[in-house]
C-alpha cells in the first residue's frame, strides 16, 4: 500500500508565500459556486463591506464543513 508522504517545508513556504494565497484566492472567487455563495449570502456588514480575503475564508471554511459532514 501506498503511504502519502508529506513534505513540511513545502507546507511552510506555501503558507509563508502570499503570492500562492492571491493566486488561489482570485481563482475561487471567479467560480460561479463562489459567486452564487455571494449573491445567495446575507452578510450583515454594518457599513464595511468584508473583504475578499475574509468572503473567500468563509467560503472554504462553509464547504469543508459541509463536505465533513
Amino acid at each position: 500500500m501506498n503511504q502519502l508522504k508529506t513534505n513540511t517545508p513545502q507546507l511552510l513556504s506555501f503558507r509563508a508565500d502570499g503570492h500562492y494565497w492571491s493566486e488561489l484566492k482570485r481563482a475561487i472567487s471567479e467560480t460561479s459556486g463562489f459567486q452564487r455563495w455571494v449573491l445567495e449570502r446575507d452578510v450583515e456588514t454594518k457599513g464595511l463591506e468584508p473583504t475578499q480575503d475574509t468572503m473567500v475564508q468563509l467560503y472554504l471554511r462553509q464547504t469543508l464543513e459541509t463536505l465533513a459532514y
